[in-house]
């Protein structure tokens, strides 16, 4: 895929596509085409696919824009932050969080993740069920905020406020832990769980999570009308 991110604190994925190359995206995820691209709206791989779309938090259907002839397709983000291009390898694949997919080569397979433990979907903001992203080809991820990224070693970890996890290879470990101690719990302003992730593997953090930030502004808005 080539794809050049322009807006600043306002992505958008420019990808120039030629003849015959297609790119995979969440629904809604166009901002604009020109020249010989079609879309195409279908299941992104049959039934069982797409309720498991749904389950992780995506969209049911999923939009293909195959270029019939040279054109460019915009992808733009939901939310100010950034959008980062990942390339993936069959020995390389990558688990990502709810609402951070934006498109896909078509060598790219999206599939669930089920997190090992159920804590994990009952108290972490990530979500029981992630997605998948494997096979050969480029990725297009949203990230709410900015990014920062950490290489972590066999057996390093790293305790994770809950909706700043955006991606990690599939070789690391995801755990939900309870903060420890009462008045941590009551006035530590932190929840009551933590996500702990564990290498080996790189992971991807990003700085200002969307549904934090429009809780914080439901909270001021809620301050004023009192």
């Amino acid at each position: 895929m080539k794809a050049e991110i322009k807006g600043g604190n306002f992505p958008v994925a420019v990808c120039d596509l030629a003849t015959g190359e297609a790119v995979n995206c969440e629904a809604g995820a166009m901002a604009w085409l020109n020249g010989g691209i079609k879309m195409e709206t279908n299941t992104g791989g049959g039934l069982g696919k797409m309720l498991g779309r749904a389950f992780s938090g995506e969209s049911l259907f999923m939009n293909r824009y195959v270029a019939e002839a040279p054109g460019i397709l915009a992808i733009g983000a939901h939310a100010p932050g950034e959008i980062r291009k990942i390339t993936l390898t069959p020995d390389k694949s990558i688990v990502v969080q709810k609402g951070s997919f934006l498109a896909m080569d078509e060598g790219v397979d999206l599939s669930i993740f089920f997190q090992k433990k159920i804590g994990s979907g009952l108290f972490g903001g990530e979500g029981f069920i992630m997605n998948k992203l494997s096979g050969n080809g480029d990725v297009l991820l949203e990230i709410d905020g900015g990014a920062v990224e950490y290489d972590l070693a066999a057996g390093e970890t790293m305790t994770i406020d809950t909706g700043y996890l955006v991606m990690c290879d599939s070789t690391v470990s995801i755990e939900i832990t309870m903060i420890k101690g009462v008045g941590n719990i009551l006035f530590g302003g932190e929840g009551l769980f933590n996500t702990v992730v564990t290498g080996p593997g790189h992971i991807m953090l990003q700085t200002q999570p969307l549904t934090q930030f429009v809780g914080t502004i439901a909270q001021m808005m809620a301050n004023i009308k009192k």
